[in-house]
């Protein structure tokens, strides 16, 4: 609404409530159509049903076409059968056709047989072409002329029928059985000589549409070949009426909302979001999000395969939705761009190789600067230590490279599943901008958990996903010797992370077989109380690398530890560090 209209909107809802109706009238002529249809729009259905009456019979039907569709079907309920049947004739054919195309079935059925024969006869050849195709856009108020006419009588024809035509921009010429054979701008017409023939000025060059043709089909027309409105004609090339840009541009926004509509996992909405129902809403959305919610499970299950990676290494699963998300946001936007690209004809099926190379490319460029940031962040934790567990605090230089590696692989195979899958359902006949992003967040989350392990077992194995003997696998008492020593917790309790060897001097147990190949079973990383220390002196003493004791376990927790005496040839123990 412009400003002038918002500064007369009060005074025009004053006059109404007070029946100033002779005002009203005069006020409401000085409004643009657009803008008295926001202001009665805003108001209460009685009161906008009596300014309707008191507006000229042309403009109310103006006015009536810019109010939505849910405005104007609560106006016909109050106006009554005679009076919407008035108001919705005084409408252009194609808007009236718009109206009856979103009023219940037996209202429109009412309104159509209350029409003029001449109107009603218009009305119903529009409605009888297929929903959403040309014919349902169509006007059949427009100029015809003859080629052999004068310009001279063509202008007098323009003047005595233009007021009632849809546009007089363009008029069209057709021979003696109707068929289209030209059309012309006013501005050829006026600019030419009177005496000159019509035909003189023809260059029998004009695009036409079928009435049958999409509606996406006009609106594509227009924008190519920059026209303001476009003949509709039948499969013989007989002139049915024209497609204006204000119906066209109608069209285009219905489309672009649907698609932005469909590429967040909706169905389209029939009537504007505030008008649809909450169960409407819930039947529009529920589908997708179930559909979603089980492929989803997919990604659960790839979790769970990996569970005894999670286990040896509890901080990977901390990444997992980092690099999900990543993998899903890359291929989001590469889905978008191709969905776009091919609804604008940007590009077509046999240019998939060519998109292929190009995501291909920008996709490793993301992926390495994804990959980087991935590593810094790591690196920057570790070298602070911020990390809570030893092993992850020694080791975390791997770590992150294995986390970059996998952000550059995730983000490069999202983008080529994001580029490739439009081109995959257009094959297929299906609309890309209906499925494609959601889709590609499931199969990149997919296979995301299984470029992520993979990548972690390769680079991982010999230090934070290698086998160690769990505390459980010893029984009773086993002699150790200390290899370093971390500040630990237990239970909330002060504690000792050791990293313990085995051995199995005389008098002590001795350790664990050790198998052919692998890790070093004798190897193992333990929790000790600082309870279960035996005290020297006045207090206990923390062990120190090199440290021979005797532990003594129940499973998974050492409850006693005996310092030994140094053993003949004890391995040398390196310095402090992570695990």
């Amino acid at each position: 609404m412009n400003p002038t209209a918002l500064l007369i909107e009060p005074e025009v809802i004053d006059l109404i409530q007070n029946r100033q109706f002779a005002e009203l009238r005069e006020v409401l002529h000085g409004i643009q159509p657009a803008d008295v249809a926001d202001i009665l729009a805003g108001i209460d259905p009685a009161d906008a049903a009596i300014a309707f009456r008191f507006l000229p019979r042309d403009d109310a039907g103006v006015v009536f076409s810019y109010l939505p569709p849910e405005k104007q079907e609560e106006l016909i309920g109050v106006l009554g059968k005679e009076s919407a049947a008035t108001l919705i004739e005084a409408m252009d054919p194609d808007d009236r056709v718009r109206l009856l195309d979103e009023l219940p079935a037996d209202i429109a059925h009412r309104i159509v047989a209350s029409l003029s024969p001449e109107q009603r006869k218009t009305t119903q050849a529009i409605l009888g072409y297929p929903t959403r195709s040309v014919g349902r856009l169509m006007t059949p108020d427009y100029v015809r002329i003859r080629p052999e006419w004068s310009v001279a009588r063509a202008l007098q024809h323009i003047r005595r029928y233009g007021r009632d035509a849809e546009t007089i921009n363009v008029v069209y010429v057709i021979d003696e059985r109707g068929v289209l054979i030209d059309d012309l701008r006013l501005r050829q017409i006026i600019m030419a000589e009177p005496d000159a023939p019509i035909e003189s000025l023809m260059n029998r060059q004009f695009i036409t549409l079928r009435a049958d043709q999409p509606q996406e089909d006009a609106v594509e027309a227009l924008l190519k070949y920059d026209r303001v409105a476009l003949p509709v004609v039948d499969s013989r090339g007989a002139l049915l009426g024209i497609v204006t840009h204000d119906d066209v541009a109608d069209v285009a926004q219905q489309e672009a909302t649907e698609d932005i509509q469909k590429l967040g996992g909706v169905q389209a909405l029939e009537q504007p979001y505030i008008a649809t129902p909450i169960l409407g809403l819930v039947k529009k959305r529920a589908p997708w999000l179930a559909l979603l919610f089980m492929s989803e499970l997919l990604t659960s299950n790839a979790i769970a395969f990996f569970d005894t990676e999670i286990q040896k290494a509890a901080i990977l699963a901390a990444f997992i939705p980092a690099i999900i998300s990543s993998g899903g946001n890359s291929g989001s936007q590469a889905s978008t761009l191709i969905i776009r690209a091919l609804a604008l004809k940007e590009v077509s099926l046999g240019d998939w190789a060519r998109v292929l190379m190009r995501e291909l490319a920008s996709g490793l460029i993301l992926g390495l600067i994804i990959g980087v940031i991935g590593i810094v962040r790591i690196n920057v934790f570790g070298a602070f230590g911020w990390f809570d567990e030893a092993q992850v605090r020694e080791h975390y230089v791997i770590l992150g490279w294995t986390i970059g590696l996998t952000l550059c692989g995730v983000v490069l195979w999202g983008s080529i599943m994001g580029a490739m899958l439009p081109f995959v359902l257009k094959r297929l006949g299906l609309d890309p901008a209906g499925s494609s992003t959601p889709f590609v967040a499931t199969l990149v989350d997919v296979t995301g958990i299984v470029i992520y392990f993979t990548v972690a077992l390769a680079m991982l194995s010999g230090t934070l996903l290698a086998d160690r003997p769990s505390p459980d696998a010893i029984r009773g008492s086993a002699a150790v010797t200390v290899e370093a020593v971390w500040p630990a917790k237990v239970d909330d309790q002060p504690a000792f992370r050791l990293r313990v060897r085995t051995d199995g001097p005389a008098g002590l147990p001795a350790a664990p077989a050790a198998p052919a190949s692998g890790p070093d079973p004798a190897v193992a990383e333990i929790l000790v109380p600082r309870s279960a220390l035996q005290p020297e002196g006045d207090g206990v003493r923390a062990p120190q690398p090199g440290d021979r004791l005797l532990l003594q376990f129940t499973p998974a927790r050492v409850t006693g530890a005996t310092a030994q005496p140094p053993a003949e040839a004890n391995p040398a123990s390196p310095g402090p560090g992570g695990p």
